[in-house]
């Protein structure tokens, strides 16, 4: 097995390049429901609550909203479409400062180093290939629970939300949005 799917491999703190799903909702069911189609459109494997442990190691969790309240996190491993198996994250906020719920699913960026995605130069940490991949994700949960907004890039949950868009994606993107407008879910690629 690669360092790409080891969990006490990753530099946990530099971020994570996700997937920030605005729930628009603030209640249990609605973000189990969105924890759910998520961690099924990824294709997760395991899930468990302890970073400096491989999962050899550790007890699998319920894959529950009061095990991402107990733990902080979720952990599993997923597979880039390179076929690469990587670490993988899901982590809540709670009411943030729009009043719904943010559940954000993501690799770190030492992860997706160690299996060879490519970042372009600059500020900041950016993949078309990561945008893409995540995005289908989000595309894929869609379908089975609809959520207000959802943001791709590296540690964009909250940026902005739906409220502040009004049902536009904005000219100039330097994160990825995935957009529900009369029930179908439009995606906006970064282009700034």
């Amino acid at each position: 097995m690669t360092d790409a799917a080891l969990f006490r491999h990753q530099f946990w703190g530099e971020g994570t390049y996700e997937l920030a799903i605005e729930v628009g909702s603030t209640d249990d069911a609605g973000l189990q429901v969105v924890l759910d189609a998520v961690w099924g459109a990824a294709g997760a494997e395991g899930c468990y609550g302890h970073k400096d442990r491989e999962p050899d190691e550790q007890q699998t969790v319920q894959r529950t909203v009061a095990s991402l309240a107990e733990f902080g996190h979720l952990l599993g491993r997923v597979r880039l479409p390179s076929g690469e198996l990587v670490v993988c994250d899901v982590t809540a906020v709670r009411g943030g400062g729009d009043g719904s719920d943010w559940l954000a699913f993501g690799v770190p960026l030492s992860a997706l180093r160690q299996a060879g995605v490519e970042f372009e130069d600059g500020p900041y940490f950016r993949s078309a290939a990561a945008d893409e991949w995540l995005a289908g994700i989000g595309l894929d949960a869609f379908r089975e629970a609809a959520f207000s907004l959802g943001l791709i890039g590296w540690s964009v949950s909250g940026l902005t939300d739906s409220e502040t868009l009004g049902g536009v994606l904005p000219e100039k993107r330097g994160m990825a949005y995935l957009l529900p407008s009369g029930g179908v879910l439009r995606y906006g690629a970064v282009n700034d």
